[in-house]
């Protein structure tokens, strides 16, 4: 049995999806059961991240968990998971990590998660992909009103990941002791600029988009009216002030699948529904 935390999300949708398909049993950790959509055959458990001790029901029977970072009191809950039996720990951490920067809030939360994991003596494997290509639905707002949409970070190349490549290497990792071990770098096939990938949008949606670059002082008064201050700073310093790389690609995806990494495009048009809503 597999429980998979974040069931419900970007990555952990694809992953349960993965999971279930290949038949293996999978335990998905949702907040509302009665209102959580699960493949046939998934078992929708409940449980705070935050609250270890709301996991003795989540846990019974796993020996593999898919695990998000950042959570209070995560060594509790891997001690609780180690104790339950679990053998196996898949942690969804990012490339934040390796710059192990204390004093960057984000690159803080990922390096103690990883730390944590590596601490609890249970097997491991890191997975540090770069930015979703999910994130493009933040648009949505401006697409739904116009066809200009402002851009963060205008001048930042990402080499942005389909959340499904996500977990195709996360299901590999649970089902297997291959991975074990391994700090798993992950980027889709391309590192395209903001403007990029609008105007992929652009020919995917038939529409004559334009991106409008912001400056730095505009993207950091957008992060301060949806974020606390100690983010805004965690993604200044990441993307305006340049210490964290996510331009580079890595071959992850296809040595480990034997396929490439899905484009921006192909994933564009795989979810341009979600765009016409």
């Amino acid at each position: 049995m597999i429980l998979v935390t974040g069931a419900t999300g970007n990555i952990g949708g694809e992953l349960v999806t993965a999971l279930s398909e290949s038949g293996t049993q999978v335990r998905a950790l949702v907040r509302d059961p009665a209102k959580a959509t699960l493949p046939a055959g998934v078992t929708a458990v409940t449980g705070d991240l935050n609250r270890p001790e709301t996991f003795a029901d989540a846990l019974d029977g796993v020996h593999a968990v898919f695990l998000l970072p950042g959570y209070d009191n995560q060594a509790d809950l891997l001690d609780r998971a180690k104790k339950a039996g679990v053998q196996r720990i898949v942690l969804l951490s990012s490339a934040a990590a390796g710059l192990r920067d204390l004093d960057n809030a984000v690159s803080r939360y990922m390096t103690l998660s990883e730390q944590a994991v590596r601490e609890s003596e249970l097997a491991w494997t890191f997975l540090r992909p770069r930015s979703f290509m999910s994130n493009a639905l933040r648009w949505l707002p401006q697409l739904a009103v116009g066809d200009t949409v402002r851009v963060q970070f205008p001048d930042v190349r990402v080499g942005a990941i389909d959340p499904a490549d996500i977990a195709a290497v996360a299901a590999l990792a649970l089902t297997g002791d291959d991975l074990d071990g391994r700090v798993l770098e992950l980027t889709g096939p391309q590192a395209l600029l903001p403007a990029d990938q609008i105007a992929v949008l652009a020919a995917v949606l038939d529409r004559q988009l334009v991106a409008q670059g912001l400056t730095t002082e505009e993207t950091e008064a957008e992060l301060t009216a949806t974020m606390p201050q100690h983010y805004v700073d965690a993604f200044l310093s990441f993307f305006a002030d340049g210490t964290l790389d996510e331009a580079t690609l890595y071959p992850t995806v296809r040595d480990l699948t034997g396929r490439a990494p899905r484009s921006f495009e192909q994933w564009a048009h795989t979810h341009a529904a979600d765009f016409a809503q």
